[in-house]
C-alpha cells in the first residue's frame, strides 16, 4: 500500500514541481531559494501524502504550503538580501570588447532585455511585503480568481481586493518598472 502512495506522490510531484517552483521564484526573487521553498513544501506534503490526497485538490494544498514556507522565511531569519544591479568586475570585463558586439550582431541583445525586463519586474514585486507579492503573484501569474487567492491565503475576498489594489499602486510607481518602460 505504501509503495502506491509513494509513485502516486512521484508523479503529483514530477507534474506540478516546474509550476511551484515558477510560483515560489515569484515570491521569493532568487531561483535557490525558490527550489528550497519548493522541496520543503513537497517534503511537508509527502510527510502527509494520505490527507493531502483526500482533500481533493492537492495542488491547492502544496501551493498553501509554498505560500506559507516563504512567509515562514521571513519569519525565522529576518535577514535582508540586497541585490544589485551590476555585474562584479570579472564579469563586466568579460563582456566588453569583442564578445559584446559579436552577441549583439547574434541577437543576444533581445534576450538580455527579455532578462532585464523580467528582473526589474522581480526586483520591484520583492519591494511588495509578503501578502500584497502572494496577491498579485496567485492573481497575474497563476490566473487564480479572488476567492480562490482568499482560499490559499486564508483571508477574505474584500482583503485580496484590497491588497491587490495597494500592490498595483505600488507597482506603478516602482522605479525599476518605470526604468524599464514595462508600464
Amino acid at each position: 500500500m505504501r509503495a502506491q502512495l509513494d509513485e502516486e506522490f512521484r508523479d503529483f510531484m514530477h507534474g506540478r514541481w516546474p509550476a511551484m517552483v515558477r510560483l515560489a521564484y515569484a515570491l521569493t526573487g532568487d531561483q535557490g531559494h525558490a527550489e528550497d521553498v519548493a522541496q520543503t513544501a513537497f517534503a511537508r506534503a509527502y510527510a502527509s501524502w494520505p490527507k493531502v490526497r483526500r482533500t481533493g485538490n492537492p495542488e491547492a494544498y502544496v501551493r498553501r504550503i509554498v505560500i506559507n514556507e516563504n512567509l515562514n522565511r521571513f519569519r525565522k531569519h529576518r535577514v535582508a538580501e540586497r541585490l544589485t544591479d551590476t555585474l562584479p568586475d570579472s564579469v563586466a570585463g568579460a563582456l566588453s570588447g569583442p564578445l559584446a558586439g559579436s552577441l549583439a550582431a547574434a541577437g543576444a541583445v533581445d534576450a538580455t532585455r527579455q532578462y532585464d525586463d523580467r528582473s526589474a519586474l522581480i526586483a520591484a514585486l520583492q519591494r511588495l511585503g509578503p501578502r500584497q507579492r502572494a496577491v498579485i503573484v496567485l492573481r497575474y501569474w497563476l490566473d487564480l480568481t479572488e476567492a480562490e487567492i482568499a482560499a490559499a491565503l486564508g483571508c477574505s475576498v474584500g482583503t485580496v481586493k484590497s491588497q491587490a489594489a495597494r500592490a498595483l499602486a505600488t507597482l506603478r510607481q516602482s522605479a525599476e518598472l518605470m526604468d524599464g518602460e514595462l508600464q
